[in-house]
Formats: structure tokens, C-alpha cells, sequence
């Protein structure tokens, strides 16, 4: 086992700094072996499964090429600002998420909820990635298994539209039964609601093993091994994009798609909703607020150049999402001029619209493997973050605990089995409507009100001028050092101060004004269901405040508004010799 440990630099042991005479001890953090990885690790963190299959579909609902406009605002306003601050953070403590609350021990419930959050989103993303191994595997054939109807599987008949080479009407499209038969029923052999539960499904819990079985292997070493496997998984995707493309842009139709997906509604920007949408999905995209960013930091050198990664990985990540938006809608035209179909949503246009889009080319198994092969280095690439986040965590909180490489390890190996059991309730028949809930409850007012808490400690309570010092220590002199100081006046410090809490405040109102319960296609989930996404939604609130009036309360906060709420020496009758009994001096 010592060949699994032997490029890490724990040759050296240190105190931790919370314990007393030294007598417990732990580990020698480690760090990047380059910024280079730190720039890949975080840009695969953040350009994940949802560029691909939520930013389309967005671009689709609230107005094509107008959607633009208040999504490239949020990232200015928003995505940057946050992004900045968490990095920034990370990289001045050296901490993860929880443990870095040490800033400001009463808010400690946000580290927690970062914990939480990072451990469901890993039990139900890594089952987004099985999904996809279950395409790689089933596209292995010369002939697609949903380019017909003639199955065990299907259950109705299957209905090729029409297109017509002159007008696409993407909105009005037929949808395609082929693809949604196989993803329901042979994929997911979904049972009838969330409440029937069934049987495990095989091929997906083999495929949910395999994929826990590549992130503990990637994980094994911490950082020093994530880093080396970044240079593929975060570069390969793009590789991938180029060529689908290509592609793409060789197929009938291909210029109506993209007109589709460009040409402007300028109407739809009124509606508060589009906003709504396009802040929330910068901070999914950006993979923010999920103490992520602050986890991958942590591993830098104090003086890396934290204003250049902050500006580089945000715009990259989101001009990833708008060349995307180009692969996607240039097969999609396609898609309506051979057949009609329709856009859907999330895993309904990975698994079901670019499948049956992928049938209709030539060599349609090459372009099906590319695809999926795609949408797991993209998948995994966030994933290797999302549980390295929770296993630092834990270890940074209790350091003396795991202050040999062999604990280090079997933690390691622990939470990934940990993972993969809880997760198989997500591999029956039942378990993708409780996928679904969880991928539509952790991804909006959760995120929204942790970035509101973060921005609220870190800006009102810590103080903008006193985190300024701070990154300026990091950044050490120089050009950097100038154009920080330049962009705190004309931009951070504004946004910092007024404008990203503000519209974060806003979007989060808007949201609650406009809740609408989750729902799986035509399935409504009973109440308690819908119960589900608002224990999500409480959960950063009940840890934060719940966190605040315990570590209070422990503190002499208590004691301070019992005094502050007695009665003063001087209470009591205004007239001396009225002062008798309990009121003498």
C-alpha cells in the first residue's frame, strides 16, 4: 500500500493549531503540484454536464439569443464577483469549507452546509455519470438500440414527424417515442411514481459501481493524483465539442438550429422569470456556493496570482456553455428537419433528443460514443471536485483523527463506499423520480441563499476593506497588485458592496414569488414529495441560524441578553423613602 502514498510529501508532521502541547498531530497539507492543474481543476469543475444540457435548453425557453443579455449581466454582476471571493478565501486560509469558518466561528453552519450539500450532490451526480456509461455501453453496436421500435421494451408507437428544409418550428415539434421508450423503460425500467420503489436495476448499479470505482482510483492520492487526470478530463471534452461540431454543421438544417438558438426575443427579457433563470445558472455552471472553489484554492501557493484564475476560469466556463449552445442546436435542427423533435430539459436532451438525433446521421455509432464519451469526462471532471470538497472537509475539522496515510486512504475508500450504497435507492425502478427531485431542489434557492450568507459574512461582517488586504498580501506587489486595487474602485469593491448581494437578494424573492412544485414530464409528485424540495431549501437557513444560536448562546450570548434585558440599579421608586424591601440600597 506505501506505493499508493509514495509522491505525497508527508514526510514531515505538524501540530495542528487547535491542540493543546502538540500532542496530537496531522498530516503536512498537500498542494499543486502546478497552478496549471489548479487552472484545469477548477475549470473542469465548473464546465460540467450542465453546459451541455441545461444552457441550451434555457437559451430555448426564455428567448433564443436574448437570454444572452441577462446571463452575461449575472456573470458580471454575480458569477464573477462570488467566484473571486471563494477562491480568494480558500487560498488565504489554506482551509477547506469548514474548517475556514474559523473567519467567524457564529456562521460555522455555512461550512456545514457545504458538507451536506457536497454529499448529496455527489450520491445523485455520480448517478447522472452512470447514466451516461449505460449509453457509452449500449451505443457499442452497429445498429442503436433506440433507432427502432421493434423492442421488448417499447410500449407505444413510435412517430417520425416531418421536417421541412424551409422553416423549422423547433417549439411546435412532434416528439419522438424510440428514445423516451428506451431511457424509461430498458434504462430506467421506471415504475409507476416515487412511491413504488421496485427492484434494483442491474445495468445502472453496475454502472453507478464503475464510476465511484474511477473516482476513488483518481482520488487515491488527494490532489497530487486529481491534477494529473485534470489534464485529460478537462481538455478532452473540448476536443470532443469541436468535433460534434464539425459535425454538425455538415448536417441539413444546421443553419435553421442555430438561427433558432440565436435569433432574439427581446420581449422575454422583461419577465423576471428569464433573470431568475439566467442568475441561477451561473452560479450552477460556476459550481459556487458549494464550497468547491474555496476546497480547490485551499491547495495553492500563497501567492499564486488568485485575480487571473478568478477572471480566466468564470468567462472560459461560460463561453463553453455558449459554444455548447452551437453543438447542440445545430444537431437539433437537424433533428427538426428529419423528424420534428422537440427540446427538452436536462437528462431528457442527453438521453433522449441527442440520442434520437445521433440515430438519424451517418455512422451513427462513432457520433453516439464520441457523444457519451463526452458527457462522462465532463461528468467526472465536476464529480473528482464535489467529493474531494466533502473528504477535505472532514479531514481539515478533526486533522489529528486522520494523521497517518493508511486512515487518509480508508477514508478515503470509506466515503466512496459510503456513496455508492446510499445511492443504489437511486438505481430502482423508483429511484429516478427521486434523481430528479434532488437534481431540482439542490440546484436553485439552496445555492442562492448560501451565496447570500457568504456575501453577507465575508463583505458586511469581515469587511470589504480588510478581505482587499488580504488577496493583496496573496498577490505580493506588482502589475496584479495595481490592477487589484484599480478593479476594487471601478469594480469589486461596487459589486462587493451593493450590487451581488443585492441582485442575489433579488433573484432569491423572485424565486419564492414564482416557486413552482417539481415535476417528472406529466408526473406530479404527492406532497410529501414536494415536502422534499423544501427541506432542501430550509436546510442552509436551519444550519446557518441554527449553527448561530448554539455557538452563541454557549459563548455568554445568552448571559449577555439576560443582563441586557434586566432592570437597571437605578430601577425602582423615583423617591428615596419610597425605596423599601428588595429596592434598598
Amino acid at each position: 500500500m506505501g506505493l499508493l502514498f509514495e509522491d505525497q510529501d508527508y514526510s514531515s508532521i505538524v501540530a495542528d493549531d487547535n491542540v493543546v502541547d502538540g500532542e496530537k498531530k496531522r498530516l503536512k497539507r498537500d498542494q499543486w503540484s502546478n497552478q496549471f492543474e489548479f487552472f484545469l481543476t477548477t475549470l473542469g469543475y465548473a464546465v460540467g454536464l450542465g453546459n451541455v444540457w441545461r444552457f441550451p435548453y434555457l437559451c430555448y425557453r426564455n428567448g433564443g439569443g436574448a437570454f444572452l443579455v441577462p446571463y452575461f449581466i449575472c456573470l458580471l454582476v454575480t458569477g464573477i464577483p462570488v467566484f473571486y471571493m471563494e477562491v480568494a478565501f480558500g487560498q488565504f486560509a489554506s482551509l477547506g469549507p469548514l474548517k475556514i469558518w474559523s473567519v467567524n466561528p457564529c456562521f460555522k453552519g455555512i461550512g456545514m452546509t457545504f458538507v451536506v450539500f457536497s454529499a448529496i450532490t455527489s450520491i445523485y451526480y455520480n448517478m447522472v455519470i452512470a447514466y451516461c456509461f449505460r449509453y457509452l455501453y449500449a451505443s457499442m453496436t452497429s445498429d442503436l438500440p433506440w433507432e427502432s421500435c421493434d423492442n421488448d421494451w417499447n410500449t407505444c408507437e413510435c412517430r417520425v414527424g416531418t421536417g421541412n428544409s424551409s422553416y423549422i418550428n423547433l417549439r411546435n415539434a412532434t416528439i419522438l417515442k424510440c428514445g423516451m421508450s428506451f431511457f424509461s423503460n430498458e434504462v430506467l425500467q421506471l415504475s409507476g411514481g416515487i412511491g413504488e420503489v421496485g427492484t434494483l436495476v442491474g445495468p445502472i448499479v453496475i454502472c453507478y459501481l464503475v464510476t465511484w470505482i474511477i473516482v476513488f482510483l483518481v482520488l487515491i492520492k488527494g490532489v497530487k493524483s486529481l491534477g494529473k487526470v485534470m489534464y485529460f478530463t478537462a481538455i478532452f471534452p473540448y476536443v470532443l465539442l469541436t468535433a460534434l461540431l464539425v459535425r454538425g454543421l455538415t448536417l441539413d438544417g444546421h443553419y435553421e438550429g442555430i438561427m433558432f438558438y440565436l435569433k432574439p426575443e427581446w420581449e422575454e427579457i422583461k419577465k423576471p422569470k428569464v433573470w431568475r433563470d439566467a442568475a441561477a445558472q451561473i452560479f450552477y455552471s460556476l459550481s459556487t456556493c458549494s464550497g468547491g472553489m474555496i476546497t480547490m484554492a485551499s491547495f495553492n501557493r500563497f501567492n499564486n496570482n488568485v485575480l487571473r484564475d478568478s477572471l480566466l476560469v468564470p468567462i472560459i466556463n461560460c463561453l463553453t456553455s455558449f459554444y455548447a449552445g452551437f453543438v447542440i442546436f445545430s444537431i437539433l435542427g437537424f433533428m427538426a428537419h428529419s423528424t420534428g423533435q422537440a427540446v427538452k430539459d436536462g437528462p431528457g436532451l442527453t438521453f433522449i433528443v441527442y440520442p434520437e438525433a445521433v440515430s438519424h446521421m451517418p455512422v451513427s455509432t462513432l457520433w453516439a460514443i464520441l457523444f457519451f464519451f463526452m458527457m462522462v469526462c465532463l461528468g467526472l471532471s465536476s464529480q473528482f471536485s464535489i467529493v474531494e470538497t466533502l473528504i477535505t472537509s472532514i479531514c481539515d475539522e478533526i486533522p489529528y483523527v486522520f494523521n497517518t496515510k493508511l486512515k487518509v486512504f480508508l477514508f478515503r475508500f470509506g466515503v466512496c463506499a459510503s456513496g455508492f450504497f446510499i445511492g443504489l435507492i437511486m438505481a430502482t425502478q423508483g429511484g429516478h423520480y427521486l434523481f430528479n427531485l434532488v437534481d431540482n431542489s439542490l440546484g436553485g434557492f439552496p445555492v442562492l441563499i448560501i451565496g447570500l450568507f457568504e456575501c453577507i459574512v465575508i463583505f458586511y461582517i469581515y469587511g470589504i476593506g480588510r478581505f482587499y488586504e488580504d488577496i493583496n498580501m496573496m498577490i505580493g506587489g506588482g502589475f496584479s497588485e495595481k490592477l487589484n486595487n484599480i478593479l476594487k474602485y471601478v469594480y469589486f469593491g461596487p459589486m462587493w458592496a451593493l450590487f451581488t448581494p443585492a441582485c442575489i437578494g433579488l433573484v432569491t424573492v423572485l424565486g419564492f414569488v414564482e416557486y413552482e412544485a417539481v415535476t417528472l414530464g406529466d408526473y406530479h409528485y404527492p406532497p410529501w414529495g414536494d415536502g422534499i424540495t423544501w427541506i432542501f431549501i430550509i436546510m442552509p437557513i436551519a444550519f446557518t441560524l441554527g449553527w448561530f444560536l448554539y455557538y452563541s448562546c454557549r459563548n455568554g450570548f445568552g448571559r449577555l441578553i439576560r443582563e441586557s434585558m434586566a432592570p437597571k440599579d437605578d430601577w425602582g421608586p423615583a423617591l428615596k423613602e419610597n425605596r423599601t424591601g428588595r429596592y434598598c440600597d
